[in-house]
């Protein structure tokens, strides 16, 4: 798979708690938990309006709750990483997770990792 240069956010910023990156295609807000990077929880809203959700975690951060779990009961002493609604970078930061989304659009495969949020 190459890898494409996606385009410049068009206005990104802070929105308390969240800090949203606005694409031409769609928009990211990211949402850390106290004492978190900003690489977690996203809510993507696309252009059609529909909003989508996931927990997005970099390898590093896999392998350190991996081992943090070690030699406690919390996945089998960390043998393994699983969450439903998961999507693992290689790099960290806005920039790269942003990157990511726009690729997943843009190859149609963003429904298959992010999870659509149903309005009540």
């Amino acid at each position: 798979m190459s890898h494409s240069t996606f385009s410049e956010p068009v206005e990104r910023g802070w929105d308390e708690p969240w800090y949203r990156v606005r694409m031409e295609d769609f928009q990211a807000s990211f949402l850390p938990s106290d004492g978190e990077d900003l690489d977690e929880d996203v809510v993507v809203t696309l252009k059609d309006g529909s909003r989508w959700t996931a927990t997005v975690f970099t390898v590093v951060e896999v392998e350190r709750l991996m081992q943090l779990w070690a030699g406690t009961d919390e996945a089998f002493g960390g043998r393994y990483f699983w969450v439903s609604d998961g999507l693992i970078v290689r790099d960290p930061g806005i920039d790269s997770m942003t990157d990511v989304i726009a690729g997943l659009i843009e190859k149609g495969e963003f429904s298959e990792i992010f999870q659509r949020v149903i309005n009540d």
